[in-house]
């Protein structure tokens, strides 16, 4: 079976946030991270080159792939910040409702700037999203 290819690397976070070119979506990212922060109280990890993650838990699948993943993260992409909130969304529609301009994946959200959400919501997402990961993997 193919090794995860995303681990949690000794890559500076805050060296990988300063290299983003874009001063708002750098800030953005910073924003980001303090709501990540605050939620997890863990310090961010880089996870591969490019995810900026909090904590960590263990997945296995029913064919038997397993690996760790950060309880919630974050990247800046080129078209938009992605973040990977891990229940996904079903539970939070009415949330989703009044967040602002976003698109949804499985387990991302993406989001082209903070300026066109409302923080308080997504920083509501966030605490959700933690809640429930640290309850489902004690």
């Amino acid at each position: 079976m193919a090794e995860l290819k995303t681990k949690v690397s000794d890559q500076s976070v805050e060296k990988f946030l300063n290299g983003i070119a874009d001063e708002k979506r750098r800030r953005d990212c910073f924003t980001v991270l303090e709501l990540m922060k605050q939620a997890t109280k863990a310090e961010p990890r880089m996870w591969g080159s490019a995810i900026v993650g909090f904590g960590s838990y263990h997945y296995k699948y029913a064919s038997g792939r397993e690996g760790d993943w950060p309880l919630i993260g974050f990247s800046p992409r080129k078209q938009n910040l992605t973040l990977y909130l891990m229940p996904g969304f079903e539970q939070y529609d009415a949330l989703l409702k009044t967040l602002g301009k976003h698109k949804t994946g499985k387990v991302c959200l993406y989001i082209n700037r903070l300026d066109d959400i409302h923080l308080p919501t997504l920083k509501k997402l966030i605490q959700l999203s933690v809640k429930h990961m640290v309850k489902t993997n004690k």
